[in-house]
């Protein structure tokens, strides 16, 4: 059974493929004998996210820790192969969710990144956003909210009515920060995101205007030449706080926020997107980060 998600791999990802087979292994006939001690991640991944994210650094430093990574064969009861310690995965659709959450039910001393259940609620923007909502962070060296939000289900000639009805402004900045969470740790990048808009610039749109995209993933503002004003990151008590908080209230431990902060101010930011398990390819030093945390699961084994 093929399930949803899963993604054939082109020439240019099969000839990467070929380099990381060198260095994980598959489950079935000829499965290698392992060590008690070694720590077992099952994955199953787009080939999108393998290409990006099981790089041979990662792979190789892993490997040196004793930590190998698996790959799971969708065709095959997950329950048949393994044994794992660790499931990570990023596939969607309802057969596979189902799978998994079986999986976990049935599997209690595997440790799976992530529930699905946690996973859905990020797909839809309002809940999620709920959750930094209805957070008090007081006294924490800053303020976090959430931008207004109107859902707008009419025809899209309707969008500048609603929006000056309800009175909405554009909370921007031209910088957008991506804080990476990794159970316990926290990274923070930043990326050129949407530009600022005067009054006056303001004025002279009509109706809608149009954004590609919020953030450039290429685009790093970790070495431009800003504004202390601009380039400041939040304060560290700060984010520290807000994922301490995020992290049982999203029931994830691998996820992301991007994070603006409001035109004209130093401590007052906006969270306008949380994302599971993000491009941590990206995120510096992210070899060492991720093994090191994979190990957290290992307990008394890999004693």
């Amino acid at each position: 059974m093929r399930l949803n998600g899963e993604i054939e791999e082109d020439e240019e990802e099969e000839k990467v493929a070929e380099s990381l087979n060198s260095q994980t292994y598959s489950t079935g006939i000829g499965f290698p004998q392992l060590q008690s001690q070694n720590l077992l991640v099952g994955y199953a991944l787009t080939s999108k996210k393998k290409k990006s994210f099981l790089q041979p650094k990662l792979i190789g430093l892993a490997r040196n820790k004793g930590i190998f990574f698996v790959a799971i064969d969708l065709n095959r009861p997950l329950s048949d192969q393994g044994p794992f310690d660790v499931v990570l995965h990023k596939l969607s659709g309802k057969d596979w969710c189902n799978i998994i959450e079986d999986y976990r039910q049935k599997h209690p001393e595997v440790t799976v990144l992530d529930p699905p259940d946690a996973i859905e609620h990020l797909h839809n923007r309002q809940s999620m956003l709920q959750d930094v909502a209805d957070l008090n962070l007081s006294d924490c060296h800053g303020k976090v909210g959430v931008p207004r939000q109107l859902v707008i289900s009419k025809d899209p000639s309707s969008i500048p009515h609603e929006v000056n009805k309800a009175g909405l402004k554009l909370p921007l900045g031209g910088i957008l920060f991506k804080v990476y969470i990794v159970g316990e740790i926290i990274k923070v990048v930043r990326r050129f995101s949407l530009p600022n808009f005067s009054k006056h610039e303001l004025e002279k749109v009509a109706g809608v205007f149009p954004f590609p995209r919020v953030s450039s993933a290429s685009a790093s503002a970790d070495d431009a030449d800003l504004e202390p004003s601009v380039a400041e990151h939040p304060p560290r008590l700060l984010l520290e706080k807000l994922a301490r908080e995020l992290r049982p209230r999203l029931g994830l431990r691998l996820f992301n926020m991007d994070i603006i902060r409001e035109h004209g101010t130093r401590d007052v930011f906006y969270v306008i997107d949380i994302n599971y398990f993000p491009g941590y390819g990206k995120m510096p030093d992210y070899e060492h980060i991720f093994t090191d945390f994979l190990l957290s699961f290992a307990g008394s084994k890999m004693l």
